[in-house]
């Protein structure tokens, strides 16, 4: 199970499309940081004319600066939000991570059931025929009923059939497994195994933790930083803009005297705007904005909200589960006595085969629902693991610093261990 979740990292295509997702983040950052530089521009040029005769070359070296100073914050909060949207994004990529590991965990744990039962119906098949073999003695000695043999017959070929059956589902999961890990299932082929006895022990963080360690959270809680900026970047749109450029050069015959200072030129200038009239469109933005800020503090709450949900689910689970458990398990070995009391009166003479096959029905019954409710405690286990964040904390995310200097994370690197199948 655990090489088969590290190669979620290497091939799940939902997972590589999230990564993409953070990279435009990321890009969007720098794109919003070079807003508060100048804007560079060069333009050479060359140029051969004659004039009364007289050829003449002009070379002309031109360059321009134009640069709109942040003086009322909208380039700074605009760099803010997608910082804060890139957290997000990488918020969001551990979310998707951690969903796809407790779904490869859960069909991991099903399949290994599909094992276990098949098995179960196995031994119980072999248990059947040992039973046909007493019904046709009984019958060939003349103290049972034809009807006996049959009966035990079509008791064995059901679970036989049922068995066979359980196949097919091993073989569904086990391709839903090769898809989650990004592998075609007809590459993809587990080793049989078992469904363990007891779920693993799962380490549950203080509510004050869950916070920290749900990617969920962490991804509401930046889109409220988003959007928290976005309201500074519309209110920036109400005040006016100041754009100061300059320009200059030098333009001459470079066979001549080309660096004089007859030769250059230069320029400055300062301009302003300010919108006087837009039929309140920066208001209905602003608007706009508020409302999106609003509906990511109400989702933040609401995820806060379930979180916490999802954890008490997950230990209620726990402590009931167990105790189901344990009483399935005495019923299972009652049954198993109830089998034997009625197969040793049925050889005895003093009990029909009706009786032996409700006491095999109920023991195959309980034997199945122990097996489904251990199935259940691992997937409370896997639920309860995914509730408490997995093992992520907001420690992983990118800082501020580190996207503006393009930091890669580590699954953008490529550093997803390969683990040979």
């Amino acid at each position: 199970l655990d090489r088969l979740i590290r190669l979620i990292d290497v091939d799940n295509q939902s997972l590589r499309a999230q990564v993409a997702a953070y990279r435009q983040a990321r890009a969007l950052v720098q794109e919003a940081r070079a807003q508060l530089f100048p804007t560079v521009l060069g333009a050479p040029s060359i140029s051969r004319a004659s004039t009364g005769g007289i050829e003449r070359t002009t070379v002309t070296l031109q360059g321009s600066a134009t640069w709109e100073p942040d003086l009322f914050g909208r380039v700074r909060r605009l760099i803010e939000s997608d910082v804060a949207a890139a957290q997000a994004s990488a918020a969001d990529i551990a979310s998707v991570r951690l969903a796809l590991q407790t779904q490869l965990a859960t069909a991991y744990y099903q399949l290994r059931y599909q094992e276990s039962l098949q098995s179960l119906l196995e031994r119980t098949a072999q248990a059947y025929q040992r039973s046909l073999a007493i019904a046709q003695n009984q019958y060939a000695a003349g103290v049972a009923a034809r009807s006996d043999v049959i009966t035990a017959q079509t008791q064995l070929q059901t679970t036989q059939a049922n068995a066979i059956a359980v196949g097919l589902q091993r073989a569904n999961l086990e391709h839903a497994i090769a898809t989650l890990i990004g592998r075609p299932p007809s590459e993809v082929s587990l080793p049989r195994g078992s469904l363990p006895a007891r779920p693993p022990t799962v380490p549950v963080s203080l509510p004050s933790d869950l916070l920290e360690r749900r990617p969920d959270i962490a991804l509401a809680e930046r889109t409220v930083q988003s959007q928290s900026a976005q309201i500074g970047v519309a209110v920036a749109a109400f005040y006016p803009t100041v754009t100061l450029s300059a320009s200059g050069g030098i333009a001459g015959d470079p066979a001549r005297t080309f660096f004089s200072a007859a030769n250059t030129f230069w320029s400055v200038a300062a301009s302003g705007s300010q919108v006087l009239f837009d039929g309140g469109a920066r208001t209905a933005t602003l608007q706009a904005v508020e409302a999106a800020y609003d509906a990511a503090v109400a989702n933040y709450r609401q995820t806060v909200l379930t979180a916490f949900q999802q954890v008490e689910n997950g230990l209620a689970g726990q402590r009931i589960l167990a105790r189901q458990q344990g009483a399935q398990e005495l019923a299972v070995r009652s049954s198993h006595q109830a089998v034997e009391i009625a197969l040793n009166e049925y050889r005895a003479g003093t009990q029909n085969y009706t009786t032996v096959v409700t006491a095999q029905a109920l023991e195959l019954n309980n034997e199945v629902t122990a097996l489904q409710v251990r199935l259940n405690r691992f997937a409370n286990a896997v639920s309860l693991i995914g509730a408490i964040g997995g093992g992520w904390d907001t420690g992983s995310l990118p800082s501020g610093e580190a996207l503006k200097q393009f930091t890669p994370l580590p699954i953008d690197r490529g550093q997803a261990p390969r683990v040979d199948e």
